[in-house]
């Protein structure tokens, strides 16, 4: 949907202006593969995940231990130690949840790490992209890895405050 909606506004911009519009777009999954930096970037992100997943590894492995030493003494247990064992196991099993979250959660290590990592990367591509788009008078630069995105556009074709003005009419 979102694709047809940006080619509908692109059509409807370029019948309206009779001038030709010079439109460019470049593959950022190329781009990226392609990249020293984006590789070391990468090899540094799967050393941690992979730190990361030994240590849960073995977490849960403790966890696996002491729950499968319990179901094996559980008849014999006094109440008191019955009890104990159990919050122990809740515990242990709410540490792992915790871990988990911490470092593959959606505000995690991992993904803090990413964009750390690769944040200096993808303004280095865009920087390079605005300096060609520039240079050679492109109109519009797409990315075709994924969703059609705009990566750089002509501000005289933003229609933004136009559309915000209209909307505060209404």
């Amino acid at each position: 949907m979102k694709k047809i909606i940006i080619l509908s506004i692109l059509l409807i911009t370029s019948s309206i202006s009779f001038a030709q519009l010079k439109i460019g777009y470049i593959d950022s999954d190329a781009i990226m593969n392609n990249l020293p930096d984006v590789q070391d970037s990468r090899q540094k992100l799967d050393a941690l995940i992979q730190e990361w997943q030994t240590e849960l590894t073995k977490l849960e492995g403790e966890w696996k231990t002491k729950y499968d030493d319990y179901e094996k003494r559980k008849l014999i247990m006094t109440d008191q130690t019955r009890a104990e064992t159990e919050a122990a196991l809740v515990q242990l099993e709410t540490q792992i949840a915790q871990f988990r979250e911490k470092k593959f959660g959606t505000n995690g290590e991992l993904f803090q790490k990413q964009d750390e990592l690769m944040k200096p990367v993808q303004n280095k591509i865009f920087g390079a992209l605005k300096e060609i788009a520039e240079k050679e008078d492109y109109d519009y630069v797409f990315d075709r890895s994924g969703d059609i995105m705009i990566l750089f556009a002509k501000e005289k074709y933003d229609l933004t405050a136009q559309v915000l003005e209209k909307l505060k009419l209404k």
